[in-house]
């Protein structure tokens, strides 16, 4: 069964609508209201004939990924087998439902994320903020998450198979706006495969409660925090392989190089004598070399996403 979960947060205007599209081969609808000031779950509760739906409230407000768990939560226990997360505010078109379930159907990929960056043309309606944005924290999405081949982390439409949702530990996951990008770090360390589904968003009156300022000073150290865990958790802590021989040389080397250099480069400030060119290539070839094992690592780690699905084992 494939059931949907919708946030609901300041939506009112738009959730009707994105309910009504969802096709019939969706058999659960949760809509969650996070504590909506606009009161969107009454909203729906009293306007919506819809059978398939089911509004539960928070009590306070979570933020998008506490409500997307919330409704994740109540989906494995209802038996779905396939849980899509769409926002309520229109920017995805519910129509793509059977076109984002399909890689997990044929059991190709556990998670699939609509990708709004595929086709340029799909860019046109984009905001040229977002389209920065966007831009930066795929590039640190890639490095944090090791999935290189996802080009869009912070796109809210998704699709997950049970047995992926399963194995994630749900109660450590982000649950405000980093939540797109901490799933992803997530799925990387159960070996979960990832695919992308090439879609175009609207953006017309809806509202962002996404503030530019909150991703500029919190992203950047939750992304350096994960990528960090994720290295230590794939590269030493569940296995030992050539990438993780190739990280340590690139750092001992580039250590020793820099630390060398800066000594030495002091030392010929301090005396007035300039370093000989035995000294220069000592500090030199270090840093060379660190560099080189460390694209060595990056190399590896690239050709090591997640090729297997969870979906696909016994």
């Amino acid at each position: 069964m494939i059931s949907v979960v919708i946030p609901s947060y300041k939506v009112r205007a738009h959730i009707l609508d994105v309910i009504a599209g969802i096709p019939s081969t969706v058999g659960q609808i949760y809509v969650v209201d996070d504590r909506c000031p606009e009161q969107s779950g009454r909203f729906v509760q009293e306007n919506c004939k819809d059978p398939r739906v089911t509004v539960i409230f928070h009590e306070k407000n979570l933020g998008v990924g506490g409500a997307t768990k919330t409704g994740y939560v109540r989906a494995l226990a209802d038996g779905a087998e396939i849980v899509v997360k769409l926002d309520g505010d229109g920017q995805m078109n519910p129509g793509l439902i059977p076109r984002i379930v399909e890689p997990i159907q044929g059991m190709n990929a556990d998670y699939v994320k609509g990708n709004r960056f595929y086709d340029l043309a799909f860019l046109r309606t984009m905001p040229f903020v977002r389209k920065l944005g966007n831009s930066g924290i795929s590039f640190m999405n890639k490095l944090s998450s090791g999935y290189w081949n996802i080009m869009d982390p912070s796109n809210g439409f998704t699709a997950i198979h049970r047995k992926a949702l399963e194995n994630l530990p749900l109660d450590r996951i982000d649950d405000r706006f980093f939540f797109e990008s901490d799933m992803l770090f997530r799925l990387n360390t159960v070996r979960a495969v990832v695919a992308e589904m090439p879609m175009r968003a609207v953006y017309a009156d809806e509202y962002s409660n996404l503030k530019i300022h909150g991703i500029l000073f919190q992203f950047p150290f939750k992304y350096f925090h994960r990528l960090v865990k994720r290295v230590f958790y794939n590269y030493y802590l569940r296995d030992f392989n050539i990438g993780s021989l190739e990280l340590i040389l690139a750092f001992v080397f580039m250590t020793f190089g820099i630390i060398f250099g800066v000594y030495k480069w002091s030392e010929s400030i301090i005396t007035s004598h300039p370093a000989t060119a035995g000294t220069v290539i000592l500090a030199g070839l270090p840093v060379i070399l660190g560099f080189q094992s460390l694209i060595a690592f990056l190399h590896f780690d690239v050709s090591n996403v997640p090729q297997k699905p969870l979906s696909g084992m016994m």
